[in-house]
């Protein structure tokens, strides 16, 4: 090799290792990105299976339902269940959703009076969830590569230490179909759940805010906490509905024939 080469060569390799030195580094205590706190919300919100004896208020009317949960497909999957035990005249109202981690979710309402059992499409997530102020769309997991997320601020919600992180869907098919252009969650440092949540219409108007109270641990193995009372208020009219939590267990082997139509069906 030619002294000139040599030289070359020597320089090239200085560039390269300062290169390396001077390369922006992510220390241990820096903030996460949004994608990565958003990863540990969705993981946070799947139980191995639960069972649970839940009161829904809209406005001053109160609703009693149950509930069941169970992954399958090695987790992928996340199946509910919900059936209505009071007042009378909603009785035996089941609702049974197919949550999947990619894909539309799929989800069936049977109706005791009209004796049937109507699928709704993915354009109708974001009609309400059995005249609540929830819709369908608040009540399952986001599909993760459907959004951006982006952190913006770190800021306190429910006495606790929260990332702030903006939602946003990647295009206006998945925008109309939800009903918001924007959703700003508060996520809880300790627990990956969502304390407070701020709902921006296609427009861009915040038109809901969520709520969230008196988290538990409900899976000590796994870490997993769920609030045991979710508040929507509608800011448009006023009205609020309530997801009160009354008796949860966790119950890895709920059973499977619950997460199926003909459950739903039986009266």
């Amino acid at each position: 090799m030619t002294k000139t080469a040599q030289k070359f060569a020597a320089l090239t390799l200085a560039l390269a290792l300062s290169a390396s030195v001077l390369a922006p580094t992510r220390s241990a205590d820096a903030a996460p990105t949004g994608d990565e706190i958003m990863k540990k919300v969705a993981s946070a919100l799947k139980l191995a299976g639960s069972e649970a004896v839940v009161e829904m208020s809209i406005g001053a009317e109160k609703r009693k339902l149950s509930m069941a949960t169970k992954l399958f497909d090695g987790g992928k999957t996340e199946k509910r269940v919900y059936r209505f035990l009071d007042p009378p005249e909603i009785k035996g109202t089941g609702v049974l959703v197919f949550d999947h981690e990619s894909g539309a979710d799929d989800v069936w309402v049977f109706l005791p009076a009209m004796r049937k059992t109507r699928r709704v499409v993915s354009s109708d997530r974001g009609k309400s969830f059995m005249g609540s102020e929830f819709s369908y769309a608040d009540l399952t997991i986001p599909e993760l590569t459907a959004y951006t997320y982006t952190l913006v601020k770190e800021e306190a919600a429910g006495g606790e230490a929260c990332y702030v992180v903006d939602v946003v869907p990647k295009n206006a098919t998945a925008a109309k179909e939800e009903g918001y252009s924007k959703k700003t969650y508060w996520i809880s440092k300790a627990t990956n759940t969502v304390r407070k949540g701020h709902f921006f219409d296609t427009s861009g108007k915040h038109i809901k805010t969520l709520t969230s109270e008196d988290v538990k641990l409900v899976d000590p193995a796994s870490k997993r906490y769920r609030p045991m009372k979710m508040i929507m208020e509608n800011l448009q009219n006023g009205r609020k509905s309530v997801f009160k939590i009354e008796q949860i267990s966790f119950a890895p082997n709920t059973k499977d024939e619950y997460f199926t139509t003909a459950f739903i069906e039986r009266t």
